[in-house]
């Protein structure tokens, strides 16, 4: 783990700003993901590659074409964002040969969740913050009001939001860097030896599909090898269609394990594969008062 110094916070959009949408992960549902683009339309310039559309099994297109995409988009100093089109799987193939840096070159917003956890880590790495949120498949799927909560955490700053409701599962406050995302992708940074969360961070977990046994062996795995050593606080997110093992329910193998840090914890937070995803800064720093269930940007 290090300190995070010289963090970047790339400027708000403005109306007509340039976003480019990016597949760096799996194929998509067409329909789904050209409604996307049609909202972030109205209110920008949107652009992408032809080869956006193409698809190779369960991923679109090959490596070096995704690979490439995602390069010519972060290099781009016109762009503003780039939005990624869905989650699924296959960034863990190429973030490794990424060239991150060019964030700290040519600032933008890296906008997206899930798969995109991973390039989110990326970011991290090089201190340059980005916009958990909806991919242009989410904005999609959930209409105008998706895209109005995209629109409005783009083009302001989180200074001062407070986000309230949480429910503690350890009490406590604690402060930094909110890190993370999806914790499937979180492990599969660490075994990839790719994550690098900054001293204190305030960890930001959600998942979706993952049996209970099989989040209690992602835990467990992080807790083992060192990476939540440093950490500050955890706050959860929606941990959707996660079925119980054994008679064991997810929600109690999150407490279990993470209670054992002993460290400031809290759930509740509508961010995620649920209704809601809840569009969050990662890269800030953030104050989780887990006791009273808060978690405010500074």
């Amino acid at each position: 783990m290090r300190h995070l110094a010289d963090r970047i916070v790339p400027p708000p959009l403005a109306p007509g700003a340039r976003i480019a949408v990016v597949a760096p992960s799996g194929p998509f549902d067409r329909e789904l993901v050209l409604a996307g683009i049609a909202l972030l339309e109205t209110r920008y310039r949107v652009s992408f590659d032809p080869g956006l559309f193409e698809r190779e099994g369960f991923l679109a297109g090959s490596d070096e074409r995704r690979l490439a995409e995602l390069d010519r988009a972060l290099a781009d100093p016109e762009l503003a964002a780039v939005v990624t089109a869905r989650g699924g799987y296959g960034l863990l193939r190429i973030a490794h040969r990424v060239d991150a840096s060019a964030l700290r070159r040519a600032p933008k917003w890296l906008v997206g969740f899930s798969d995109t956890t991973t390039l989110h880590l990326e970011a991290m790495r090089v201190g340059v913050a980005t916009l958990h949120a909806d991919n242009v498949g989410g904005l999609g799927r959930g209409g105008p009001a998706a895209f109005e909560a995209m629109r409005a955490a783009l083009e302001s700053t989180p200074s001062g939001t407070v986000h309230s409701g949480l429910h503690a599962l350890a009490p406590g406050i604690a402060r930094g860097p909110l890190a993370g995302g999806n914790l499937t992708l979180v492990a599969s940074a660490a075994t990839a030896g790719r994550l690098s969360l900054p001293d204190g961070a305030l960890l930001l977990l959600e998942d979706v599909t993952e049996a209970a046994y099989r989040l209690d062996r992602m835990l467990t795995a992080l807790t083992v090898g060192g990476h939540l050593d440093r950490i500050g606080g955890v706050v959860l997110g929606d941990f959707t269609d996660c079925p119980a093992s054994g008679g064991v329910e997810a929600s109690e193998v999150l407490a279990e394990r993470l209670q054992a840090l002993r460290i400031p914890v809290a759930r509740g937070l509508p961010v995620g594969h649920g209704a809601v995803n809840l569009p969050l800064v990662l890269g800030v720093d953030v104050v989780l008062d887990a006791t009273h269930g808060t978690l405010t940007f500074e």
